[in-house]
């Protein structure tokens, strides 16, 4: 009896680039859900986080990094650290830059670090709504003639246009190998990680200047009460400076309401359910640069 089984692929593709070019936008649009956090901010994304995309024979693992750029302090090492490691042990790299923007240092330093990797790299040139046919052909010429990119391939991460041509072209690089995931699983990272991230996406949008860098989130409590159809969370928002403290409170209080109501929406649709929210705000001092606290919330390899 002969046995047609077609083969299985999978492998790991590292999304990468400098900061705030779109890399999250991108992995949500291929999950067709907010998995990774979004702003206008640079340095928005601070872990590695990992999209499960599933073709009808192979799984793609997407590893969304922190933006590539000069660190200062010991959270922003961290940030980089976790965006150049994902280049490693990986089949496949996309290295994210922007149809509206010419190449600079930051990409430079980042091809240069390409130029030491034996694996094949995708171009992709995000927003393209942005720019006329002449400036895309100019990018993709300066681009083609630094690095020998397997295959360069324009998108818009906002609006789709492109991201389907993206992962035709990529299930061939899968190699052969085991289904790592479950085919309803989207993330390997735990809920609670993802509603922290979700509770500091509102701070980052609503907040201005170097709030948001002094910001982070600590899921406390995560009570599922399923005979009501809910979830409890209670949450710690740790900033490093009593006027930082005072802004995302708000008047009365108004500001952390706000912000509490935004995220809770993002979360019953991650969920699935309804979700009660509690946010709580403490100042702790530059807990950016303390080791026991960046470890207390996932930002220490240590």
């Amino acid at each position: 009896m002969s046995t047609n089984k077609q083969k299985f692929s999978s492998g790991f593709i590292a999304i990468i680039g400098r900061p705030n070019v779109g890399k999250s936008t991108l992995l949500n649009r291929i999950l067709g859900q907010k998995i990774a956090i979004t702003s206008n901010k640079p340095q928005t994304t601070r872990n590695r986080i990992l999209g499960i995309y599933n073709f009808p024979n192979g799984q793609a693992l997407f590893v969304d990094t922190p933006g590539i750029h000069k660190a200062k302090g010991k959270l922003n090492r961290f940030m980089v650290d976790q965006a150049v490691g994902a280049c490693s042990d990986v089949d496949l790299i996309l290295f994210l830059i922007e149809a509206d923007d010419s190449p600079g240092g930051g990409d430079e330093y980042i091809l240069q670090l390409l130029d030491k990797s034996s694996v094949p790299v995708f171009l992709i040139i995000n927003k393209i709504d942005l720019v006329k046919p002449p400036r895309l052909l100019k990018l993709i010429q300066q681009y083609s003639e630094r690095f020998d990119f397997a295959q360069v391939i324009p998108l818009s991460a906002k609006g789709g246009d492109g991201v389907p041509q993206m992962l035709q072209a990529i299930e061939p690089y899968l190699p052969e190998g085991p289904q790592y995931y479950p085919d309803d699983m989207l993330t390997d990272q735990p809920e609670r990680f993802i509603v922290a991230e979700l509770v500091r996406e509102k701070i980052m949008r609503r907040t201005s200047e170097e709030i948001p860098y002094g910001v982070g989130v600590q899921v406390e409590s995560f009570e599922e009460k399923p005979e009501k159809d809910l979830v409890v969370i209670q949450a710690l928002i740790h900033v490093e400076r009593d006027s930082h403290k005072k802004i995302i409170v708000g008047k009365g209080g108004q500001m952390v309401k706000t912000i509490g109501q935004e995220a809770r929406k993002d979360i019953e649709r991650l969920l699935g359910t309804r979700v009660f929210l509690e946010l709580f705000v403490r100042v702790d001092k530059d807990w950016s640069q303390n080791e026991r606290m960046l470890r207390e919330l996932g930002y220490s390899k240590k």
